[in-house]
């Protein structure tokens, strides 16, 4: 792993301590995880494989990426404070499942880059049809993306709910 492979992730990983503190919710809140999925994307996607069960494979983990957002996303607590603010703060589930996520992708890579997680990796290719190394990168970036980008996409729908009025039991439902 290179350095810049390190900061990435763990840089996603660390997002949740940005979301355990009460902090305001604005249109800006999404602009530092867009930016880290665009270097993730820079660094990790070369291209999208799709022989054999490649594409399974990123569907696959697509859709678990995008139920781990939409956990943290529906768990995160949503208000509207005195000075017509919104607020957030994500609880002890929204956490534990937003740091399983990130790491999940984080684990991966560094077993994978030892001598006995390549050879397994070797293993289940050959076995399930996955075509490169390109198909596990490609899928476990995709899965962190479709889990950052529920979890940002399901806030800013609530913090718009409370702004237009939304009942305070409505926009905490969504």
């Amino acid at each position: 792993m290179t350095p810049a492979n390190w900061i990435i992730d763990l840089l996603l990983v660390g997002l949740v301590l940005r979301q355990i503190r009460p902090r305001e919710l604005t249109p800006r809140s999404v602009l530092l995880p867009v930016v880290l999925l665009a270097a993730a994307g820079s660094e990790y996607l070369k291209g999208f494989p799709t022989a054999g069960n490649d594409l399974a494979m990123e569907i696959i983990l697509i859709v678990i990426g995008a139920a781990f957002g939409l956990v943290s996303g529906l768990t995160t607590k949503v208000w509207g404070d005195a000075a017509s603010r919104v607020m957030c703060k994500a609880g002890v589930v929204a956490a534990t499942v937003w740091v399983l996520g990130m790491g999940i992708r984080l684990a991966f890579e560094i077993w994978a880059n030892t001598s006995s997680g390549e050879a397994a990796l070797i293993r289940f290719s050959v076995r399930h049809s996955i075509t490169s190394a390109d198909a596990y990168s490609t899928a476990f970036v995709l899965m962190a993306f479709a889990q950052v980008l529920v979890r940002v996409g399901i806030l800013q729908y609530r913090r718009l709910r409370i702004l237009r009025g939304a009942p305070p039991a409505a926009a905490a439902a969504i």
